[in-house]
């Protein structure tokens, strides 16, 4: 079996990461813009997708194209559950009664939105945790494919491609921060379990781990659900942050700006999950603030269109040709000098 990761050993990395995140919602409380308000509530976004996609991407090595789906589930739910009944007899009229006309807050909501994707999480996952590699990953997508072709065609619940609009906007910052938080941990605690360990012995010996009785497809069911569970609250909070859902909301730019993140920070550290978001978010914002145009004295200083997506390209490609395993590889913030966990290295006794 592989050496346990940092994560093991020490609570220190989700008390930092999470200290991060707070230094970034004190910067927005500060600040007092509301444009910059909501640049920090979607970077609390982007942690909660990206650290949930690398609970079972990171833990599992199995790369999936398809965790979005379960944001677009918890983002559905949210509008099922928090909209005024009477805006719901108008965009989603097949919406049993019951649903109608419930009402609870968006706390609540994000927690049923969880619940919901981690349901369908176990519905999926068991038939797609026995599958590995690409096969594994190109199923992933189809599920992915599934939901948003159920959700564009289903106008009575969904009103289709039409935006469901009338959820409650939250624009303060507090709550993210939370549940950024409260996912940091919960992904900090599955990848120090018994079950995120073997998980980790499976990704990176699987004969090995299968002949020392690691049951791999239910490991890796776990950590889909855990995952799926983290997405879809994700998705209701994300609901809120913008205040309408629609099913390209939830597809394929979100899927690979997620996935993209988590490979620069690094796919097997909850570390590079989180500062991959922070840097790419960052990065991101500054291009659009100079695409938008600088005043410099009398004059104003603007980038071309288009540049943004040119110099994220090329940051993503000088990273990954220097950094294969990304920024923190399988490394951790610890307080203490990094230290890369090597596949097949001798464990500590």
């Amino acid at each position: 079996m592989a050496r346990p990761s940092m994560l093991r050993r020490t609570i220190a990395t989700p008390l930092i990461l999470s200290a991060l995140l707070v230094a970034f919602a004190l910067v927005a409380w500060l600040a007092g813009s509301r444009p910059f308000n909501q640049t920090v509530i979607d970077i609390f976004l982007q942690v909660i997708f990206v650290v949930g996609l690398y609970t079972f991407v990171g833990n599992s090595g199995v790369i999936s194209f398809g965790h979005i789906a379960f944001a677009c589930l918890g983002g559905y739910v949210a509008a099922w559950t928090t909209i005024k009944p009477m805006m719901k007899g108008v965009s989603m009229p097949g919406l049993p009664d019951w649903l109608m006309q419930l009402e609870i807050p968006f706390w609540a909501a994000a927690v049923a939105g969880g619940g919901f994707a981690a349901f369908w999480a176990l519905v999926f996952g068991a038939v797609l945790m026995r599958l590995s590699g690409i096969a594994a990953s190109i199923a992933t997508f189809a599920m992915l494919a599934m939901v948003n072709s159920i959700y564009s065609n289903w106008t009575s619940v969904t009103a289709a491609t039409s935006s469901v609009v009338g959820i409650p906007i939250v624009r303060t910052v507090w709550p993210y921060l939370i549940a950024a938080i409260i996912v940091v941990f919960i992904a900090w605690a599955f990848a120090i379990s018994r079950y995120g360990l073997a998980l980790r012995a499976a990704r990176d010996e699987p004969t090995a781990a299968a002949a020392s009785g690691v049951d791999i497809p239910r490991v890796r069911l776990i950590a889909f659900v855990i995952s799926g569970a983290i997405m879809g609250a994700g998705g209701a909070l994300y609901a809120h942050s913008i205040g309408l859902v629609t099913p390209d909301t939830f597809y394929l730019g979100l899927t690979f700006t997620t996935l993209s993140m988590l490979v620069v920070g690094g796919i097997g550290s909850l570390s590079g999950a989180v500062l991959g978001v922070l840097i790419l978010s960052s990065l991101i914002q500054g291009l659009r603030w100079l695409e938008a145009g600088v005043q410099v004295g009398a004059s104003t200083i603007a980038l071309p269109g288009g540049v943004q997506e040119i110099a994220l390209g090329a940051v993503m490609i000088l990273i990954l040709m220097f950094r294969p395993a990304g920024i923190m590889g399988n490394s951790e913030l610890t307080g203490r000098i990094a230290r890369t966990e090597k596949p097949g290295e001798p464990g500590e006794n």
